[in-house]
């Protein structure tokens, strides 16, 4: 008996040892015990219904909510749970939904109601940011792609009911802009390329306020400036681009894709495009000035019109850095006389801030505007006025060309809104071979200069030794004056002695002075005619000799003239008389006896009936005929 209550209480004490060891299997399999840690949660799976209306979930439907076999709407949150048999329930133990910070959660919905035609996300409905499955399906939630999001945090989130996707937020960088196109909402208008504005959707993050206001599907005329945001990437695009620049010196003329139809604001004076308010579509009459602008550049586009100057170059050579005239190129020009020619031109224009809405109106950019206006414009002009003058004028009137092109160019631009601040001819390049005439002509201009100079310097040589002579002279003339004052004195002194003798004496000076001044003036004159009459017998040399030239190549040409006649007509006479055939073999037998050809041999060698006496007579013919002409010997020989 001792022994039997020992194994009782033996087995007891087994018993109780193995219910504290097992007691979570034992509390799980015959009380239905659960237990959920606090950093999960449980799914639930319910494997069969035994008795109750509900036993099977209804037709495309996968989670049930009414006690249905299947995937439970309801989870288990961290705790402790009884009457969870593992026989009728499966629970499966998850972590929470962890959302990163920098992150966004999309999801996608395994249960619902279908999504309607022509939409293509589920709308938000009330279920605590979906880890309410039940609540999500009772409030009418639809099955698919959601528009709510849910943004960095832990979530219950019954898996079995929704999958979720973690993805960056999205992140706009300084100086750029976001450009929206949104993927559902209604069409947008019939004419128009982007949706109608909405506001109080918080930068397209509320999506489905976005929706409630009647938001359009596609192209956006909002944008997303510089920061993060958290964006359904199922429901909203953005591109990122750089901000619009309008710099120093231009000023923005803005065209408007989208909006209404504005009226015209420029009235009846300009005929060339309309011109609107801010906000309507088309060029807008408000330009934007220097800076940087968010513009959606798929609904507007900014054309920048530079204010300050602008200098457009017709060379080949050159081109200015706004590439404006990058396709203009150097004029060729054709003048009266038929020379064509190359002229670079720069044209300097200035379009007024006010007016560069109604040069883009007219053109649609500042390149139409220089190749539909300018380049026709001046090219045109350039080539009429070269038309008109020959090379040599156009050269030398250049500056009056210039001012006529400037006003001309100045009156047809202003009918365009630009201002003409001046035209400019640069290189001129004539002809090469009229370039060589006008040069070798200057150059005969300058010899006849300076032969002419030369001519004058030789005339004012000769008069310069005509001075020297008198100079020379005039040391004889004060010597004879002197003589005549010592005569005059002497006669004088001896007047009272001989009247007659001092008369007689100062007749003899004086005529022998006069005779003295007389000499000197022949013999000046003398030498005067002796030049002149040098240089006329050089000037009438030099007309014979070309006369003789002339008239000796006049003669020659005369007898070359009738020789070739005379013999013309002494062929004609001897072809008539002879015979074409005749007259041929005449004058290559006469030819071939001016070249001493000889058709006959001098020594003949042939055969004769003895058979071996021919060639040697015929050598000893050779020798006898060397040994009396030695010279034929050496031409023979030479031949």
């Amino acid at each position: 008996m001792d022994n039997f209550m020992q194994v009782l209480a033996y087995g007891w004490l087994l018993i109780l040892v193995l219910c504290i060891v097992f007691y979570k299997p034992i509390l799980r399999f015959f009380f239905g015990m659960v237990i959920v840690p606090e950093d999960r949660i449980g799914l639930v799976t319910k494997k069969f219904v035994l008795y109750g209306p509900n036993k099977e979930l209804p037709d495309g439907r996968i989670i049930a909510t009414k006690g249905e076999a299947g995937f439970q709407a309801r989870t288990l949150a961290p705790g402790l749970y009884w009457n969870m048999w593992p026989w009728q329930y499966g629970v499966e133990l998850q972590p929470f939904t962890v959302i990163p910070h920098g992150k966004v959660g999309l999801i996608l919905s395994k249960d619902g109601a279908e999504i309607p035609t022509g939409n293509i996300l589920g709308r938000r409905v009330e279920c605590d940011n979906f880890q309410d499955a039940g609540a999500f399906l009772a409030n009418g939630g639809q099955k698919g792609r959601q528009t709510s999001i849910i943004t960095a945090g832990t979530y219950r989130i019954n898996t079995f009911a929704f999958d979720i996707s973690i993805i960056d937020m999205t992140i706009i960088r300084e100086n750029m802009v976001g450009i929206v196109t949104t993927l559902d909402g209604l069409p947008i208008s019939a004419g128009q390329i982007a949706g109608k504005t909405v506001d109080g959707h918080n930068n397209f993050q509320d999506f489905d306020t976005f929706l409630e206001l009647k938001g359009n599907r596609g192209l956006q005329p909002q944008i997303v400036l510089a920061g993060s945001y958290n964006i359904n990437k199922w429901a909203v695009q953005i591109e990122e681009i750089p901000m619009t620049t309008v710099p120093i010196g231009h000023v923005g003329v803005v065209i408007s894709f989208i909006g209404e139809d504005g009226a015209d604001v420029t009235g009846d004076t300009f005929k060339h495009g309309n011109i609107v308010g801010k906000g309507y579509r088309g060029v807008w009459m408000e330009a934007l000035g220097p800076g940087k602008y968010p513009i959606n550049a798929y609904t507007m586009n900014v054309e920048c019109v530079p204010t300050t100057n602008l200098v457009l170059n017709w060379a080949n050579a050159r081109s200015e850095s706004h590439a404006l005239d990058k396709n203009l190129s150097t004029i060729t020009v054709r003048s009266r006389d038929g020379f064509p020619f190359n002229l670079d031109v720069a044209q300097i224009i200035h379009v007024p801030a006010n007016e560069a809405p109604k040069v883009i109106a007219r053109f649609g950019s500042m390149t139409n505007l220089v190749s539909q206006v300018l380049e026709p414009t001046i090219g045109n002009y350039f080539r009429n006025s070269a038309q008109d003058s020959d090379v040599i004028s156009f050269l030398t009137t250049r500056k009056e060309r210039q001012e006529s092109a400037r006003e001309h160019i100045r009156q047809v631009l202003e009918e365009y809104n630009v201002i003409a601040v001046d035209t400019l001819i640069g290189d001129i390049v004539p002809p090469e071979a009229l370039m060589r005439t006008l040069t070798n002509r200057k150059i005969a201009e300058e010899e006849e200069k300076t032969y002419e100079t030369q001519k004058l310097a030789q005339e004012k040589r000769q008069g310069m030794e005509k001075e020297t002579a008198i100079a020379d002279m005039q040391k004889e003339i004060v010597k004879a004056q002197q003589s005549v004052e010592i005569a005059q004195r002497t006669a004088d002194a001896a007047v009272k002695k001989s009247e007659g003798e001092a008369a007689s004496l100062k007749l003899q000076v004086n005529a022998e002075s006069e005779a003295t001044k007389m000499r000197a003036g022949a013999e000046s004159e003398a030498t005067r005619l002796r030049a002149a009459a040098q240089a006329e017998a050089t000037k009438l040399n030099a007309s014979a000799e070309a006369e003789k030239i002339s008239k000796t190549g006049l003669a020659e040409a005369e007898k070359i003239m009738a020789i070739g006649k005379s013999t013309a007509e002494a062929y004609e006479l001897q072809v008539r008389a002879m015979g074409g055939d005749n007259f041929t073999k005449f004058k290559i037998t006469e030819e071939l006896g001016k070249g001493k050809v000889k058709i006959i041999p001098d020594v003949l060698i042939g055969g004769n009936t003895n058979g071996s006496e021919g060639p040697i007579s015929g050598l000893l013919g050779l020798k006898l005929m060397d040994m009396l002409d030695p010279d034929k010997k050496v031409e023979r020989n030479k031949a």
